[in-house]
Protein backbone atom coordinates (compact mmCIF):
# COMPACT_ATOMS: atom_id res chain seq x y z
CA UNK A 1 0.00 0.00 0.00
CA UNK A 2 1.63 3.16 -0.97
CA UNK A 3 1.14 6.26 1.27
CA UNK A 4 0.12 9.73 -0.33
CA UNK A 5 2.03 12.34 0.80
CA UNK A 6 0.79 15.82 1.64
CA UNK A 7 3.05 19.29 2.24
CA UNK A 8 1.74 20.56 5.64
CA UNK A 9 -0.05 23.32 3.58
CA UNK A 10 -2.31 20.59 1.83
CA UNK A 11 -3.26 18.69 5.26
CA UNK A 12 -3.68 22.04 7.25
CA UNK A 13 -6.05 23.62 4.52
CA UNK A 14 -7.84 20.23 4.54
CA UNK A 15 -8.20 19.84 8.00
CA UNK A 16 -9.34 23.67 8.28
CA UNK A 17 -12.97 22.89 10.20
CA UNK A 18 -11.43 19.97 12.42
CA UNK A 19 -8.47 21.85 13.70
CA UNK A 20 -10.81 24.90 14.47
CA UNK A 21 -13.01 22.71 16.01
CA UNK A 22 -10.26 21.05 18.13
CA UNK A 23 -9.34 24.83 19.31
CA UNK A 24 -12.70 25.41 20.16
CA UNK A 25 -12.53 22.74 22.58
CA UNK A 26 -9.35 23.94 24.35
CA UNK A 27 -10.84 27.20 24.42
CA UNK A 28 -14.04 26.57 26.54
CA UNK A 29 -11.96 24.53 28.82
CA UNK A 30 -10.20 27.96 29.73
CA UNK A 31 -12.20 29.80 31.82
CA UNK A 32 -10.67 33.15 31.48
CA UNK A 33 -11.25 32.57 27.84
CA UNK A 34 -15.06 31.64 28.48
CA UNK A 35 -15.59 34.49 30.90
CA UNK A 36 -16.38 36.18 27.93
CA UNK A 37 -19.48 35.37 26.22
CA UNK A 38 -19.58 35.04 22.30
CA UNK A 39 -20.74 33.14 20.31
CA UNK A 40 -18.99 30.22 17.91
CA UNK A 41 -18.64 32.73 14.86
CA UNK A 42 -17.05 36.15 17.71
CA UNK A 43 -15.20 33.74 19.15
CA UNK A 44 -13.37 31.53 15.56
CA UNK A 45 -14.49 33.95 12.96
CA UNK A 46 -10.83 35.04 13.03
CA UNK A 47 -9.22 31.56 12.18
CA UNK A 48 -10.22 30.67 8.81
CA UNK A 49 -8.17 33.96 7.65
CA UNK A 50 -5.17 33.47 10.04
CA UNK A 51 -5.44 29.81 9.29
CA UNK A 52 -4.87 30.70 5.49
CA UNK A 53 -2.16 33.45 5.96
CA UNK A 54 -0.19 30.46 7.59
CA UNK A 55 -1.05 28.62 4.54
CA UNK A 56 -0.28 31.02 1.85
CA UNK A 57 3.31 31.46 4.57
CA UNK A 58 4.36 27.35 3.66
CA UNK A 59 3.48 27.78 0.36
CA UNK A 60 6.33 31.04 -0.29
CA UNK A 61 9.50 30.05 -2.16
CA UNK A 62 12.53 30.40 0.32
CA UNK A 63 13.65 33.94 1.16
CA UNK A 64 10.28 35.39 -0.60
CA UNK A 65 8.38 38.10 1.34
CA UNK A 66 5.68 37.66 3.21
CA UNK A 67 2.21 39.03 1.51
CA UNK A 68 1.08 42.35 4.56
CA UNK A 69 -2.36 42.01 5.64
CA UNK A 70 -4.99 43.52 7.70
CA UNK A 71 -6.51 40.55 9.31
CA UNK A 72 -3.95 40.77 12.75
CA UNK A 73 -4.78 44.18 12.88
CA UNK A 74 -8.28 43.81 12.57
CA UNK A 75 -8.15 40.57 15.09
CA UNK A 76 -6.92 43.19 17.86
CA UNK A 77 -9.51 45.33 17.88
CA UNK A 78 -11.96 42.92 18.01
CA UNK A 79 -10.78 41.32 20.85
CA UNK A 80 -10.13 44.50 22.39
CA UNK A 81 -13.82 45.73 21.64
CA UNK A 82 -15.36 41.95 23.35
CA UNK A 83 -13.41 43.08 26.10
CA UNK A 84 -10.02 40.26 26.31
CA UNK A 85 -7.16 41.46 27.95
CA UNK A 86 -3.33 40.77 26.18
CA UNK A 87 -3.06 37.68 28.27
CA UNK A 88 -6.31 36.65 26.67
CA UNK A 89 -5.06 37.17 22.90
CA UNK A 90 -1.43 34.97 24.05
CA UNK A 91 -3.59 31.99 25.74
CA UNK A 92 -5.72 31.80 22.51
CA UNK A 93 -2.86 31.75 20.46
CA UNK A 94 -1.11 29.37 22.35
CA UNK A 95 -4.17 27.30 21.82
CA UNK A 96 -3.82 27.74 18.55
CA UNK A 97 -0.46 26.44 18.17
CA UNK A 98 -0.93 23.26 20.01
CA UNK A 99 -4.05 22.56 17.59
CA UNK A 100 -2.38 23.26 14.61
CA UNK A 101 0.43 20.58 16.15
CA UNK A 102 -2.56 18.28 17.05
CA UNK A 103 -3.68 18.32 13.26
CA UNK A 104 -0.04 17.41 12.22
CA UNK A 105 0.11 15.35 14.58
CA UNK A 106 -3.10 13.21 13.22
CA UNK A 107 -1.97 13.33 9.75
CA UNK A 108 1.65 12.60 10.33
CA UNK A 109 1.62 9.32 8.17
CA UNK A 110 0.79 11.98 5.07
CA UNK A 111 3.30 14.12 5.83
CA UNK A 112 6.72 14.75 4.70
CA UNK A 113 9.29 13.68 8.17
CA UNK A 114 12.31 15.49 5.92
CA UNK A 115 10.45 19.17 5.70
CA UNK A 116 7.98 18.73 8.67
CA UNK A 117 10.52 20.74 11.44
CA UNK A 118 11.15 23.12 8.85
CA UNK A 119 7.04 23.74 8.45
CA UNK A 120 6.51 23.59 11.74
CA UNK A 121 9.25 26.84 12.82
CA UNK A 122 7.36 28.53 10.12
CA UNK A 123 3.64 28.05 11.52
CA UNK A 124 5.18 28.89 15.30
CA UNK A 125 6.90 31.92 13.39
CA UNK A 126 3.77 32.96 11.51
CA UNK A 127 1.60 33.02 14.51
CA UNK A 128 4.13 34.46 17.02
CA UNK A 129 3.98 37.63 14.21
CA UNK A 130 -0.11 37.37 14.03
CA UNK A 131 -0.04 37.93 18.09
CA UNK A 132 2.34 40.47 18.18
CA UNK A 133 0.12 42.34 15.45
CA UNK A 134 -3.07 41.84 17.36
CA UNK A 135 -1.24 42.92 20.85
CA UNK A 136 0.52 45.80 19.49
CA UNK A 137 -2.96 46.99 18.34
CA UNK A 138 -4.75 45.63 21.66
CA UNK A 139 -2.13 48.03 23.48
CA UNK A 140 -2.30 50.99 20.97
CA UNK A 141 -6.38 50.61 21.88
CA UNK A 142 -6.13 50.38 25.28
CA UNK A 143 -3.62 53.42 25.73
CA UNK A 144 -6.44 55.58 24.24
CA UNK A 145 -9.16 54.74 26.84
CA UNK A 146 -10.26 52.58 29.15
CA UNK A 147 -9.04 48.87 28.25
CA UNK A 148 -12.72 46.52 26.97
CA UNK A 149 -12.31 44.37 30.22
CA UNK A 150 -12.71 47.51 32.41
CA UNK A 151 -15.61 48.86 29.47
CA UNK A 152 -17.34 45.87 30.21
CA UNK A 153 -17.60 45.97 33.44
CA UNK A 154 -17.85 49.38 34.50
CA UNK A 155 -21.37 48.86 31.81
CA UNK A 156 -22.98 45.97 34.07
CA UNK A 157 -22.71 48.17 36.85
Amino acid sequence: MTHIIETVATVLERELAPTIERWMKRVDKVSELTRVPLSYEERTGHLPQLLREVIIRLRLEEGAECPKTSSAHDHGKVRFDQGYSAPMLVEESLLLQVSIFDTLRREQKRLDSSIILTDVVTIADECDTQLKHAVETFIELDKHGKGGAERRDQESL
